[in-house]
């Protein structure tokens, strides 16, 4: 019986695993401007990095391993009259290419809807399977 419902749990874990990577791009693009942070200087951007497992011998789900900060330099902008300018009145902005981030969230979104579709496909499928079996 557990057989049965695997492809369910293998969707399930890309659907939590794209739900955390949504959440992480939108948190890219909310902070894209952000030059100050609590732990000094400006937002950086953050990366979903996704691992393989092994529900058994014959399925594999995917997970979040981890959650990486990019370490591509900042965007460097001058304007002396900002408050986070240094002595050369340059700041330093995120690393956040608003432009990269919804391709990324696009990518994501269309994953979820993927897995999405294929729970809802499935569900429907064993219903029709019960409701031949009561007849």
């Amino acid at each position: 019986m557990n057989e049965m419902f695997m492809p369910l749990k293998v969707s399930a874990s890309a659907l939590e695993a794209q739900k955390i990577r949504i959440n992480v791009i939108a948190s890219n693009i909310a902070n894209a401007s952000s030059t100050r942070t609590p732990e000094g200087g400006p937002y950086r951007k953050r990366d979903v990095v996704f691992e393989s497992y092994m529900f058994d011998k014959n399925s594999t789900g995917v997970n979040v391993s981890k959650i990486i900060e990019d370490k591509r330099p900042f965007r460097t902008v001058y304007d002396p009259s900002h408050p986070d300018a240094n002595e050369s009145g340059y700041v330093n902005y995120p690393n956040v290419n608003n432009i990269e981030e919804m391709v990324n969230l696009m990518s994501a979104s269309r994953a979820y809807e993927s897995n999405l579709t294929i729970i809802t496909t499935y569900k429907d499928s064993f219903t029709r399977t019960l409701d031949l079996l009561k007849a």
